[in-house]
Protein backbone atom coordinates (compact mmCIF):
# COMPACT_ATOMS: atom_id res chain seq x y z
CA UNK A 1 0.00 0.00 0.00
CA UNK A 2 1.15 3.61 -0.93
CA UNK A 3 2.34 5.45 2.13
CA UNK A 4 1.07 9.16 2.33
CA UNK A 5 2.55 12.30 4.13
CA UNK A 6 -0.72 14.46 5.48
CA UNK A 7 -0.64 16.71 8.07
CA UNK A 8 -2.52 20.05 8.18
CA UNK A 9 0.15 23.30 8.38
CA UNK A 10 -0.32 26.93 8.19
CA UNK A 11 1.23 28.69 5.28
CA UNK A 12 4.00 29.89 7.69
CA UNK A 13 4.69 25.93 9.02
CA UNK A 14 4.74 24.67 5.78
CA UNK A 15 6.86 27.54 3.78
CA UNK A 16 9.39 28.21 6.42
CA UNK A 17 9.91 24.51 6.98
CA UNK A 18 14.01 24.07 6.32
CA UNK A 19 13.06 21.32 4.58
CA UNK A 20 10.94 23.06 2.70
CA UNK A 21 11.88 22.39 -1.08
CA UNK A 22 9.72 23.50 -3.80
CA UNK A 23 9.73 22.49 -7.54
CA UNK A 24 7.31 22.82 -9.76
CA UNK A 25 8.62 19.87 -12.43
CA UNK A 26 9.35 20.64 -16.25
CA UNK A 27 6.10 18.97 -17.34
CA UNK A 28 3.61 21.08 -15.30
CA UNK A 29 1.48 23.63 -17.39
CA UNK A 30 2.42 27.06 -17.71
CA UNK A 31 1.44 29.71 -14.77
CA UNK A 32 -2.22 30.96 -15.83
CA UNK A 33 -4.02 32.59 -12.63
CA UNK A 34 -4.87 36.17 -14.01
CA UNK A 35 -6.27 39.49 -11.60
CA UNK A 36 -9.89 37.66 -11.37
CA UNK A 37 -8.03 34.59 -9.48
CA UNK A 38 -6.08 37.36 -7.45
CA UNK A 39 -8.87 39.48 -6.69
CA UNK A 40 -10.88 36.41 -5.43
CA UNK A 41 -7.86 35.83 -3.23
CA UNK A 42 -7.37 38.97 -1.90
CA UNK A 43 -10.94 39.45 -1.05
CA UNK A 44 -11.14 35.96 0.42
CA UNK A 45 -8.51 36.28 2.75
CA UNK A 46 -9.39 39.86 3.52
CA UNK A 47 -12.74 39.35 4.67
CA UNK A 48 -11.19 36.38 7.01
CA UNK A 49 -8.81 38.28 8.63
CA UNK A 50 -10.69 41.25 9.42
CA UNK A 51 -14.51 40.08 9.67
CA UNK A 52 -16.74 43.20 9.38
CA UNK A 53 -13.75 45.06 8.54
CA UNK A 54 -12.99 44.82 12.09
CA UNK A 55 -9.76 43.23 13.40
CA UNK A 56 -10.81 43.08 16.76
CA UNK A 57 -13.61 40.55 15.84
CA UNK A 58 -11.06 37.73 14.26
CA UNK A 59 -10.32 34.66 16.79
CA UNK A 60 -6.42 34.66 16.40
CA UNK A 61 -6.53 30.78 18.67
CA UNK A 62 -9.43 29.11 16.56
CA UNK A 63 -10.16 30.94 13.47
CA UNK A 64 -8.58 29.17 10.53
CA UNK A 65 -8.92 29.89 6.22
CA UNK A 66 -8.63 26.39 4.21
CA UNK A 67 -6.47 27.22 0.91
CA UNK A 68 -6.79 23.62 -0.27
CA UNK A 69 -4.66 21.01 -0.68
CA UNK A 70 -1.09 20.56 -1.80
CA UNK A 71 -0.08 17.23 -3.61
CA UNK A 72 3.42 16.55 -3.98
CA UNK A 73 6.12 13.65 -3.95
CA UNK A 74 9.99 13.93 -3.24
CA UNK A 75 11.93 13.51 -6.56
CA UNK A 76 15.95 12.03 -6.81
CA UNK A 77 16.99 15.10 -6.14
CA UNK A 78 15.04 15.48 -2.91
CA UNK A 79 13.08 18.47 -4.85
CA UNK A 80 9.39 18.38 -3.76
CA UNK A 81 8.18 18.32 -7.52
CA UNK A 82 4.57 19.68 -7.32
CA UNK A 83 1.56 17.54 -8.56
CA UNK A 84 -1.62 19.85 -7.61
CA UNK A 85 -1.17 23.40 -6.01
CA UNK A 86 1.67 24.83 -8.40
CA UNK A 87 -1.14 28.35 -8.84
CA UNK A 88 -1.85 28.43 -5.53
CA UNK A 89 1.66 28.38 -3.91
CA UNK A 90 3.12 30.25 -6.65
CA UNK A 91 0.76 32.96 -6.06
CA UNK A 92 1.04 33.01 -2.52
CA UNK A 93 4.35 33.46 -2.91
CA UNK A 94 3.79 36.03 -4.71
CA UNK A 95 1.94 38.05 -2.49
CA UNK A 96 4.52 37.66 0.53
CA UNK A 97 7.32 38.71 -1.85
CA UNK A 98 4.98 41.79 -2.14
CA UNK A 99 4.32 42.21 1.52
CA UNK A 100 8.23 41.30 2.09
CA UNK A 101 8.82 44.51 -0.06
CA UNK A 102 6.50 46.61 1.80
CA UNK A 103 8.21 45.76 5.13
CA UNK A 104 11.70 46.93 3.67
CA UNK A 105 11.35 50.30 5.65
CA UNK A 106 9.89 49.90 8.70
CA UNK A 107 11.67 49.73 11.53
CA UNK A 108 9.11 48.83 14.75
CA UNK A 109 9.36 45.64 16.41
CA UNK A 110 6.23 43.57 14.87
CA UNK A 111 7.05 44.96 11.17
CA UNK A 112 10.68 43.50 12.09
CA UNK A 113 9.39 40.49 13.26
CA UNK A 114 7.12 39.82 10.68
CA UNK A 115 9.54 40.48 7.93
CA UNK A 116 11.91 38.14 9.13
CA UNK A 117 9.25 35.27 9.77
CA UNK A 118 8.46 36.19 5.87
CA UNK A 119 12.08 35.62 5.25
CA UNK A 120 11.96 32.26 6.14
CA UNK A 121 9.32 31.20 3.59
CA UNK A 122 10.70 33.09 0.58
CA UNK A 123 14.64 31.81 1.25
CA UNK A 124 16.06 28.82 2.59
CA UNK A 125 18.16 29.38 5.76
CA UNK A 126 21.07 28.57 7.65
CA UNK A 127 21.54 26.33 11.03
CA UNK A 128 20.89 29.91 12.35
CA UNK A 129 18.10 30.93 10.94
CA UNK A 130 19.74 33.63 8.32
CA UNK A 131 18.27 33.71 5.30
CA UNK A 132 20.12 32.97 1.77
CA UNK A 133 19.07 35.03 -0.21
CA UNK A 134 19.98 33.18 -3.28
CA UNK A 135 18.40 30.03 -2.82
CA UNK A 136 14.10 30.05 -3.03
CA UNK A 137 12.18 27.75 -1.71
CA UNK A 138 10.10 27.35 -4.54
CA UNK A 139 11.79 26.50 -8.25
CA UNK A 140 10.33 26.78 -11.28
CA UNK A 141 11.47 24.17 -14.34
CA UNK A 142 8.08 24.56 -16.81
CA UNK A 143 9.16 23.50 -20.25
CA UNK A 144 6.45 25.42 -22.29
CA UNK A 145 6.59 28.60 -19.41
CA UNK A 146 8.67 31.29 -21.18
CA UNK A 147 8.22 33.50 -18.05
CA UNK A 148 9.26 31.48 -15.26
CA UNK A 149 12.46 33.14 -15.19
CA UNK A 150 10.24 36.49 -14.58
CA UNK A 151 9.01 34.86 -11.05
CA UNK A 152 12.02 34.05 -10.10
CA UNK A 153 13.82 37.45 -10.63
CA UNK A 154 10.74 38.93 -8.35
CA UNK A 155 10.89 36.66 -5.63
CA UNK A 156 14.54 37.07 -5.54
CA UNK A 157 14.29 40.76 -5.91
CA UNK A 158 10.73 42.57 -5.32
CA UNK A 159 11.25 44.80 -8.10
CA UNK A 160 9.65 44.19 -11.58
CA UNK A 161 10.36 46.57 -14.38
CA UNK A 162 8.46 48.01 -17.40
CA UNK A 163 9.47 45.68 -19.94
CA UNK A 164 8.05 42.49 -17.71
CA UNK A 165 4.21 41.68 -19.23
CA UNK A 166 4.08 38.02 -17.36
CA UNK A 167 1.16 37.10 -15.32
CA UNK A 168 3.81 36.88 -12.58
CA UNK A 169 4.29 40.48 -13.21
CA UNK A 170 0.75 41.73 -13.13
CA UNK A 171 -0.21 39.93 -9.98
CA UNK A 172 2.48 40.73 -8.01
CA UNK A 173 1.83 44.28 -9.14
CA UNK A 174 -2.20 43.61 -8.42
CA UNK A 175 -0.51 42.33 -4.79
CA UNK A 176 1.30 45.46 -4.21
CA UNK A 177 -1.41 47.76 -5.53
CA UNK A 178 -4.07 46.19 -2.99
CA UNK A 179 -1.21 46.09 -0.31
CA UNK A 180 -0.80 50.07 -0.69
CA UNK A 181 -4.73 50.16 -0.73
CA UNK A 182 -5.14 48.34 2.59
CA UNK A 183 -1.73 50.41 4.44
CA UNK A 184 -3.47 53.96 3.43
CA UNK A 185 -6.63 52.61 4.78
CA UNK A 186 -6.45 50.82 7.61
CA UNK A 187 -2.44 51.76 8.35
CA UNK A 188 -2.47 51.01 12.69
CA UNK A 189 -4.10 47.57 11.34
CA UNK A 190 -1.32 46.65 8.89
CA UNK A 191 1.04 44.05 10.53
CA UNK A 192 -2.29 42.34 11.96
CA UNK A 193 -2.82 40.89 7.83
CA UNK A 194 0.26 39.23 6.79
CA UNK A 195 0.61 37.23 10.34
CA UNK A 196 -3.05 36.16 10.38
CA UNK A 197 -2.51 34.60 6.87
CA UNK A 198 0.83 33.10 8.13
CA UNK A 199 -0.55 31.97 11.42
CA UNK A 200 -4.27 31.05 10.38
CA UNK A 201 -4.17 30.43 6.45
CA UNK A 202 -4.04 26.65 6.44
CA UNK A 203 -2.80 24.46 3.63
CA UNK A 204 -2.88 20.57 3.46
CA UNK A 205 0.42 19.02 2.53
CA UNK A 206 0.03 15.65 1.06
CA UNK A 207 3.61 14.18 0.81
CA UNK A 208 3.19 10.81 -2.08
CA UNK A 209 6.11 8.25 -1.69
CA UNK A 210 6.26 8.04 -6.01
CA UNK A 211 5.22 10.53 -8.88
CA UNK A 212 2.16 7.61 -10.08
CA UNK A 213 1.22 7.90 -6.28
CA UNK A 214 0.95 11.76 -6.77
CA UNK A 215 -0.91 12.07 -9.86
CA UNK A 216 -3.78 9.40 -8.64
CA UNK A 217 -4.46 11.28 -5.46
CA UNK A 218 -4.65 14.28 -7.96
CA UNK A 219 -6.82 13.14 -10.14
CA UNK A 220 -9.12 12.04 -7.04
CA UNK A 221 -9.21 15.28 -5.24
CA UNK A 222 -9.16 17.86 -8.23
CA UNK A 223 -12.74 18.52 -9.48
CA UNK A 224 -11.72 22.35 -10.39
CA UNK A 225 -8.98 22.19 -13.02
CA UNK A 226 -7.08 19.67 -15.43
CA UNK A 227 -4.99 17.20 -14.21
CA UNK A 228 -1.83 16.50 -15.59
CA UNK A 229 -2.22 14.31 -18.89
CA UNK A 230 0.12 11.58 -19.82
CA UNK A 231 1.12 14.07 -22.71
CA UNK A 232 2.39 16.22 -19.87
CA UNK A 233 4.76 13.64 -18.72
CA UNK A 234 5.47 12.46 -21.93
CA UNK A 235 6.71 16.51 -22.31
CA UNK A 236 9.20 16.17 -19.56
CA UNK A 237 11.12 13.66 -21.03
CA UNK A 238 11.21 14.76 -24.54
CA UNK A 239 12.27 18.18 -22.46
CA UNK A 240 14.92 16.32 -20.88
CA UNK A 241 16.24 14.88 -23.60
CA UNK A 242 16.54 17.65 -26.09
CA UNK A 243 17.77 20.01 -23.43
CA UNK A 244 20.83 17.54 -23.36
CA UNK A 245 21.31 18.00 -26.85
CA UNK A 246 21.14 22.05 -26.69
CA UNK A 247 17.94 22.19 -28.44
CA UNK A 248 15.63 23.28 -25.72
CA UNK A 249 13.92 26.05 -27.29
CA UNK A 250 13.61 24.42 -30.77
CA UNK A 251 11.83 21.41 -28.75
CA UNK A 252 9.69 24.01 -26.51
CA UNK A 253 8.99 25.67 -30.33
CA UNK A 254 7.90 22.23 -32.00
CA UNK A 255 5.51 20.87 -28.87
CA UNK A 256 4.03 24.34 -28.67
CA UNK A 257 2.82 23.44 -32.28
CA UNK A 258 2.16 20.83 -32.09
CA UNK A 259 -0.36 21.09 -29.17
CA UNK A 260 -2.20 23.73 -31.35
CA UNK A 261 -2.58 21.50 -34.01
CA UNK A 262 -4.09 18.39 -31.37
CA UNK A 263 -6.49 21.13 -30.17
CA UNK A 264 -8.18 21.48 -33.20
CA UNK A 265 -8.62 18.62 -34.69
CA UNK A 266 -8.70 16.22 -31.88
CA UNK A 267 -11.68 16.23 -29.08
CA UNK A 268 -11.90 12.93 -26.93
CA UNK A 269 -14.02 12.08 -24.62
CA UNK A 270 -11.48 11.28 -21.74
CA UNK A 271 -7.97 12.74 -21.51
CA UNK A 272 -6.04 15.53 -23.60
CA UNK A 273 -5.63 16.11 -27.46
CA UNK A 274 -2.45 15.21 -26.94
CA UNK A 275 -2.65 12.43 -25.71
CA UNK A 276 -5.46 11.59 -28.30
CA UNK A 277 -2.07 11.79 -30.50
CA UNK A 278 0.04 9.63 -28.60
CA UNK A 279 -2.52 7.27 -28.34
CA UNK A 280 -2.85 6.46 -32.21
CA UNK A 281 0.89 6.89 -32.39
CA UNK A 282 1.01 4.06 -29.77
CA UNK A 283 -0.44 1.54 -32.13
CA UNK A 284 1.65 2.12 -34.74
CA UNK A 285 4.65 1.12 -32.13
CA UNK A 286 2.75 -1.53 -30.74
CA UNK A 287 2.53 -3.30 -34.30
CA UNK A 288 6.26 -2.54 -35.02
CA UNK A 289 6.67 -4.70 -31.34
CA UNK A 290 4.38 -7.45 -33.72
CA UNK A 291 1.75 -6.80 -30.43
CA UNK A 292 -1.61 -8.62 -31.24
CA UNK A 293 -2.69 -8.63 -27.33
CA UNK A 294 -5.98 -7.63 -27.03
CA UNK A 295 -5.20 -6.21 -23.65
CA UNK A 296 -3.72 -2.39 -24.51
CA UNK A 297 -1.17 -0.94 -21.37
CA UNK A 298 -2.56 2.14 -19.93
CA UNK A 299 -0.61 4.95 -22.24
CA UNK A 300 1.74 5.87 -19.62
CA UNK A 301 2.36 2.43 -18.95
CA UNK A 302 3.21 1.77 -22.80
CA UNK A 303 5.78 4.85 -22.97
CA UNK A 304 7.26 4.45 -19.64
CA UNK A 305 9.02 1.23 -20.50
CA UNK A 306 12.67 0.75 -20.40
CA UNK A 307 12.88 5.06 -18.81
CA UNK A 308 10.85 6.08 -21.36
CA UNK A 309 13.13 5.35 -24.28
CA UNK A 310 10.65 5.72 -26.97
CA UNK A 311 10.89 9.28 -25.73
CA UNK A 312 14.29 9.63 -26.19
CA UNK A 313 14.80 9.18 -30.14
CA UNK A 314 14.61 12.13 -32.59
CA UNK A 315 12.59 9.82 -35.04
CA UNK A 316 9.69 9.54 -31.88
CA UNK A 317 9.03 13.51 -32.08
CA UNK A 318 9.17 13.82 -36.53
CA UNK A 319 6.53 10.58 -36.13
CA UNK A 320 4.23 12.62 -33.74
CA UNK A 321 4.00 15.86 -36.06
CA UNK A 322 3.98 13.32 -39.47
CA UNK A 323 0.82 11.98 -38.30
CA UNK A 324 -0.50 14.92 -36.56
CA UNK A 325 -0.47 16.67 -40.15
CA UNK A 326 -2.07 13.86 -41.26
CA UNK A 327 -4.90 14.14 -39.34
CA UNK A 328 -5.23 17.95 -39.78
CA UNK A 329 -5.87 17.10 -42.86
CA UNK A 330 -8.08 14.73 -42.69
CA UNK A 331 -9.89 17.42 -40.60
CA UNK A 332 -9.62 19.94 -42.82
CA UNK A 333 -10.80 17.52 -45.97
CA UNK A 334 -7.74 18.73 -48.15
CA UNK A 335 -8.47 18.38 -51.45
CA UNK A 336 -4.68 18.35 -51.78
CA UNK A 337 -3.45 15.45 -49.99
CA UNK A 338 -6.69 13.22 -50.38
CA UNK A 339 -8.53 12.72 -53.92
CA UNK A 340 -12.30 13.26 -54.10
CA UNK A 341 -13.21 9.53 -53.79
CA UNK A 342 -10.56 9.08 -50.26
CA UNK A 343 -12.34 12.26 -48.58
CA UNK A 344 -15.50 10.63 -49.43
CA UNK A 345 -14.62 7.32 -47.59
CA UNK A 346 -12.95 9.35 -44.67
CA UNK A 347 -16.48 11.45 -44.52
CA UNK A 348 -18.11 7.74 -43.94
CA UNK A 349 -15.33 6.33 -41.40
CA UNK A 350 -16.07 9.68 -39.42
CA UNK A 351 -19.45 8.15 -38.26
CA UNK A 352 -18.18 4.65 -37.75
CA UNK A 353 -19.57 2.75 -35.06
CA UNK A 354 -16.34 3.46 -32.29
CA UNK A 355 -12.80 4.85 -33.26
CA UNK A 356 -10.78 1.96 -33.88
CA UNK A 357 -10.68 2.90 -37.27
CA UNK A 358 -8.60 5.77 -36.22
CA UNK A 359 -5.68 3.67 -34.78
CA UNK A 360 -5.93 1.59 -37.78
CA UNK A 361 -5.61 4.07 -40.29
CA UNK A 362 -2.68 5.98 -38.15
CA UNK A 363 -0.71 2.49 -38.46
CA UNK A 364 -1.24 2.54 -42.44
CA UNK A 365 -0.47 5.63 -42.96
CA UNK A 366 2.72 5.19 -41.00
CA UNK A 367 4.14 2.19 -42.63
CA UNK A 368 3.07 2.93 -46.03
CA UNK A 369 3.48 7.03 -46.43
CA UNK A 370 6.74 7.92 -48.71
CA UNK A 371 9.26 10.38 -48.74
CA UNK A 372 6.64 13.32 -48.90
CA UNK A 373 4.41 11.59 -46.71
CA UNK A 374 1.89 10.53 -49.29
CA UNK A 375 0.04 7.45 -50.09
CA UNK A 376 -0.24 5.67 -52.80
CA UNK A 377 -3.71 6.93 -53.77
CA UNK A 378 -5.49 3.21 -55.08
CA UNK A 379 -4.02 0.90 -52.16
CA UNK A 380 -5.44 3.89 -49.66
CA UNK A 381 -8.92 3.83 -51.63
CA UNK A 382 -9.04 -0.05 -51.49
CA UNK A 383 -8.00 0.07 -48.27
CA UNK A 384 -10.41 2.21 -46.72
CA UNK A 385 -13.36 0.88 -47.99
CA UNK A 386 -12.02 -2.60 -46.98
CA UNK A 387 -11.91 -1.61 -42.80
CA UNK A 388 -15.17 0.23 -43.75
CA UNK A 389 -16.86 -2.56 -45.10
CA UNK A 390 -15.59 -5.07 -42.33
CA UNK A 391 -16.20 -2.69 -38.99
CA UNK A 392 -19.48 -1.72 -39.76
CA UNK A 393 -20.32 -5.66 -39.93
CA UNK A 394 -18.50 -6.69 -37.47
CA UNK A 395 -20.40 -3.79 -35.39
CA UNK A 396 -23.73 -5.57 -35.54
CA UNK A 397 -22.81 -9.04 -35.24
CA UNK A 398 -20.99 -8.78 -33.31
CA UNK A 399 -21.06 -5.87 -31.59
CA UNK A 400 -18.87 -3.56 -28.42
CA UNK A 401 -15.40 -2.01 -29.06
CA UNK A 402 -13.45 -5.24 -27.22
CA UNK A 403 -14.49 -7.48 -30.02
CA UNK A 404 -12.71 -5.70 -32.90
CA UNK A 405 -9.27 -5.86 -31.23
CA UNK A 406 -8.86 -8.94 -32.25
CA UNK A 407 -9.18 -9.03 -36.06
CA UNK A 408 -8.22 -5.38 -36.39
CA UNK A 409 -4.75 -5.51 -34.09
CA UNK A 410 -3.84 -9.11 -36.10
CA UNK A 411 -4.06 -6.76 -39.40
CA UNK A 412 -2.01 -3.78 -37.96
CA UNK A 413 0.61 -6.12 -37.82
CA UNK A 414 0.01 -7.52 -41.50
CA UNK A 415 0.29 -3.97 -42.01
CA UNK A 416 3.39 -3.36 -40.60
CA UNK A 417 4.84 -7.10 -42.64
CA UNK A 418 3.19 -5.73 -45.96
CA UNK A 419 0.91 -8.80 -46.10
CA UNK A 420 -2.37 -8.45 -47.49
CA UNK A 421 -5.60 -6.83 -45.28
CA UNK A 422 -7.57 -9.88 -45.28
CA UNK A 423 -9.41 -10.93 -42.41
CA UNK A 424 -9.18 -14.30 -43.10
CA UNK A 425 -10.22 -15.60 -39.62
CA UNK A 426 -13.07 -13.39 -39.62
CA UNK A 427 -14.70 -13.89 -42.58
CA UNK A 428 -18.54 -13.27 -42.75
CA UNK A 429 -21.24 -15.58 -43.53
CA UNK A 430 -24.03 -13.81 -46.50
CA UNK A 431 -26.82 -15.55 -44.63
CA UNK A 432 -25.89 -14.95 -41.27
CA UNK A 433 -25.57 -11.20 -42.15
CA UNK A 434 -28.66 -10.90 -44.08
CA UNK A 435 -30.69 -12.54 -41.20
CA UNK A 436 -29.09 -10.52 -38.35
CA UNK A 437 -29.30 -7.85 -40.43
CA UNK A 438 -33.38 -8.30 -40.70
CA UNK A 439 -33.61 -9.13 -36.78
CA UNK A 440 -31.35 -6.41 -35.84
CA UNK A 441 -33.05 -3.15 -33.77
CA UNK A 442 -31.42 -0.27 -35.87
CA UNK A 443 -32.47 2.36 -32.74
CA UNK A 444 -31.35 5.43 -33.02
CA UNK A 445 -29.17 5.63 -29.98
CA UNK A 446 -27.04 3.03 -31.69
CA UNK A 447 -23.96 4.24 -33.05
CA UNK A 448 -24.32 1.59 -36.05
CA UNK A 449 -27.55 3.11 -37.43
CA UNK A 450 -26.31 6.64 -38.22
CA UNK A 451 -22.76 4.37 -39.43
CA UNK A 452 -24.87 2.52 -41.92
CA UNK A 453 -26.94 5.41 -43.03
CA UNK A 454 -24.12 7.49 -43.75
CA UNK A 455 -22.40 4.69 -46.17
CA UNK A 456 -25.56 4.45 -47.95
CA UNK A 457 -25.68 8.29 -48.70
CA UNK A 458 -22.59 7.72 -50.28
CA UNK A 459 -23.09 5.04 -52.30
CA UNK A 460 -24.58 7.44 -54.56
CA UNK A 461 -21.44 8.25 -56.64
CA UNK A 462 -22.92 12.12 -57.06
CA UNK A 463 -23.43 12.52 -53.35
CA UNK A 464 -21.32 15.52 -52.73
CA UNK A 465 -18.77 16.02 -49.33
CA UNK A 466 -20.34 17.95 -46.67
CA UNK A 467 -18.35 19.81 -43.92
CA UNK A 468 -17.06 17.38 -41.26
CA UNK A 469 -18.87 20.50 -38.91
CA UNK A 470 -22.06 19.93 -40.26
CA UNK A 471 -24.15 18.43 -37.62
CA UNK A 472 -26.47 15.68 -39.04
CA UNK A 473 -29.32 13.84 -37.32
CA UNK A 474 -31.48 10.47 -38.30
CA UNK A 475 -34.38 11.18 -39.67
CA UNK A 476 -37.00 9.42 -40.03
CA UNK A 477 -38.94 9.71 -44.21
CA UNK A 478 -42.23 8.73 -43.11
CA UNK A 479 -42.57 10.48 -39.91
CA UNK A 480 -43.82 9.37 -36.25
CA UNK A 481 -46.50 11.65 -36.45
CA UNK A 482 -48.00 10.59 -39.51
CA UNK A 483 -48.37 6.54 -38.17
CA UNK A 484 -49.88 8.28 -35.02
CA UNK A 485 -52.64 9.96 -36.96
CA UNK A 486 -52.91 7.77 -40.22
CA UNK A 487 -51.41 4.14 -39.01
CA UNK A 488 -51.22 3.48 -42.17
CA UNK A 489 -48.06 0.72 -41.77
CA UNK A 490 -49.08 -2.71 -41.23
CA UNK A 491 -46.13 -3.62 -39.33
CA UNK A 492 -44.91 -0.97 -36.78
CA UNK A 493 -41.57 -2.48 -36.68
CA UNK A 494 -40.83 -0.52 -40.22
CA UNK A 495 -41.42 2.72 -38.72
CA UNK A 496 -37.80 2.11 -37.47
CA UNK A 497 -36.08 0.05 -39.52
CA UNK A 498 -32.96 1.46 -41.79
CA UNK A 499 -34.93 1.46 -44.78
CA UNK A 500 -37.26 4.45 -43.29
CA UNK A 501 -33.90 6.47 -42.11
CA UNK A 502 -31.81 8.61 -43.53
CA UNK A 503 -29.08 11.49 -42.70
CA UNK A 504 -30.68 14.94 -42.53
CA UNK A 505 -28.74 18.22 -41.45
CA UNK A 506 -29.66 19.25 -37.90
CA UNK A 507 -30.68 23.29 -38.91
CA UNK A 508 -33.43 20.89 -41.45
CA UNK A 509 -34.84 17.89 -39.34
CA UNK A 510 -35.56 20.38 -36.48
CA UNK A 511 -38.34 22.19 -39.50
CA UNK A 512 -38.95 18.76 -41.25
CA UNK A 513 -40.23 16.84 -37.66
CA UNK A 514 -42.90 14.98 -37.68
CA UNK A 515 -44.10 17.49 -40.89
CA UNK A 516 -46.55 16.01 -43.48
CA UNK A 517 -45.02 14.23 -46.39
CA UNK A 518 -45.86 17.26 -49.03
CA UNK A 519 -44.20 19.97 -46.56
CA UNK A 520 -41.05 17.47 -45.56
CA UNK A 521 -40.22 17.30 -49.30
CA UNK A 522 -39.93 20.92 -49.49
CA UNK A 523 -37.46 20.59 -46.57
CA UNK A 524 -35.32 18.01 -48.43
CA UNK A 525 -35.21 19.95 -51.68
CA UNK A 526 -35.50 23.09 -50.56
CA UNK A 527 -37.95 26.77 -50.76
CA UNK A 528 -38.38 30.25 -50.87
CA UNK A 529 -40.68 31.49 -48.11
CA UNK A 530 -42.70 34.23 -47.85
CA UNK A 531 -40.33 36.55 -47.47
CA UNK A 532 -38.98 35.57 -50.47
CA UNK A 533 -35.61 34.37 -48.22
CA UNK A 534 -34.34 31.19 -50.05
CA UNK A 535 -34.11 27.56 -47.95
CA UNK A 536 -31.56 25.60 -48.52
CA UNK A 537 -32.27 21.84 -49.17
CA UNK A 538 -30.44 18.84 -47.72
CA UNK A 539 -26.66 18.28 -49.04
CA UNK A 540 -27.83 14.53 -48.92
CA UNK A 541 -28.41 13.63 -52.46
CA UNK A 542 -31.06 10.98 -51.79
CA UNK A 543 -33.38 12.66 -49.85
CA UNK A 544 -33.65 15.35 -52.72
CA UNK A 545 -34.57 13.01 -55.08
CA UNK A 546 -36.74 11.47 -53.14
CA UNK A 547 -38.50 15.04 -52.73
CA UNK A 548 -38.61 15.68 -56.24
CA UNK A 549 -39.59 12.56 -57.93
CA UNK A 550 -42.18 11.03 -55.23
CA UNK A 551 -45.38 12.20 -54.15
CA UNK A 552 -45.54 9.98 -51.47
CA UNK A 553 -43.51 7.09 -49.19
CA UNK A 554 -45.33 4.54 -48.42
CA UNK A 555 -44.81 1.15 -46.69
CA UNK A 556 -43.74 -0.60 -49.27
CA UNK A 557 -41.18 2.03 -49.98
CA UNK A 558 -39.94 1.44 -46.78
CA UNK A 559 -39.53 -2.27 -47.50
CA UNK A 560 -38.05 -1.80 -50.48
CA UNK A 561 -35.32 0.69 -49.47
CA UNK A 562 -34.51 -1.57 -46.63
CA UNK A 563 -33.83 -4.44 -49.00
CA UNK A 564 -31.65 -2.28 -51.13
CA UNK A 565 -29.45 -0.91 -48.63
CA UNK A 566 -29.40 -4.65 -47.23
CA UNK A 567 -28.46 -5.78 -50.80
CA UNK A 568 -25.95 -2.97 -51.30
CA UNK A 569 -23.87 -3.85 -48.28
CA UNK A 570 -23.73 -7.92 -49.41
CA UNK A 571 -22.57 -6.70 -52.53
CA UNK A 572 -19.88 -4.46 -50.57
CA UNK A 573 -18.58 -6.92 -48.29
CA UNK A 574 -18.60 -9.36 -50.96
CA UNK A 575 -16.30 -6.64 -53.51
CA UNK A 576 -13.84 -6.10 -50.79
CA UNK A 577 -13.62 -10.03 -50.12
CA UNK A 578 -15.06 -10.59 -46.55
CA UNK A 579 -17.41 -12.91 -47.77
CA UNK A 580 -16.72 -16.71 -46.76
CA UNK A 581 -17.31 -19.01 -49.97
Amino acid sequence: MSKLNIDQKTISQLFADKKSDFLIPDYQRPYAWEDTECQTLWEDIFTFAFPDNDYSKFNSDNDEYFLGPIVTFKNDSGKMEIIDGQQRLTTLMLLLRAFYEKYGNMKDENSIKTRERLEKCIWKTDEFGTPNKDALKINSEVATDNDKDEFLTILRTGKITDKMKSKYALNYQFFQERINEFLGTFPGYFSYLPTRILNNCILLPIEAESQDTALRIFSTLNDRGLPLSDADIFKAQFYKYYSSKGEKDAFIKRWKSLEDVCEKIFHPITGTAMDELFTRYMYYERSLQKNKSTTTEALRKFYEKNTYSLLKKDETLDNLECLADFWNDVSNQDSDRFSERILKRLFVLNYAPNGMWNYFVSVYFMHNKDADNMLDENKFYEFLNKITAFIWAYAFIHPGLNALRAPVFTEMINVIENKDISFADYLFNEENVRGIFHNYKFANNRPITKSMITWWAFQDENQEIPSLETVFEIEHIYAKKRQENEQSLKDLKNLEVLGNKALLEKRINIRASDYRLQDKWKYYVGFVNGKKKKKEGTKILELRKLGEDKSDFTESDIISRNSNILNAFVQFLKSNGLLAK
